[in-house]
């Protein structure tokens, strides 16, 4: 069993910079994919990154590529989401996300943290 607690959320000016965290417990953190997912209100909740166990392949959300990156430090059993040029259309509630591969639906995810708050004002 692997439990995930996020971080890092806030309230930021568009063209701001927040970085998440996610941090693990339970499990083998190394050999879990890793990914970051995202609920603004009234849509359903969608894929943002995620990121391999191994070499640390990544993948992204088209809107989202050139401005997050998502890396992962195993020793420290974290995965981080650093969010750059931020737009008001990023706000949402932020979830990482845990299973075997970097799967890029939600559904195929084994472990969910509760959710981090990022506002991102015009």
């Amino acid at each position: 069993q692997v439990q995930l607690v996020e971080s890092g959320g806030g309230l930021v000016q568009a063209g701001g910079s927040l970085r998440l965290s996610c941090a693990a417990s339970g499990g083998t953190f190394s050999s879990y994919a890793m990914g970051w997912f995202r609920r603004a209100p009234g849509k359903e909740r969608e894929f943002v990154a995620a990121i391999s166990w191994s070499v640390g392949t990544t993948y992204y959300l088209d809107s989202v590529k050139g401005r997050f990156t998502i890396s992962r430090d195993n020793a420290k059993k974290t995965v981080y989401l650093q969010m750059n040029s931020l737009k008001p259309e990023d706000t949402a509630v932020y979830y990482c996300a845990a299973g075997r591969f970097p799967y890029l639906t939600a559904v195929d995810y084994d472990y969910w943290g509760q959710g981090t708050q990022i506002t991102v004002s015009s």
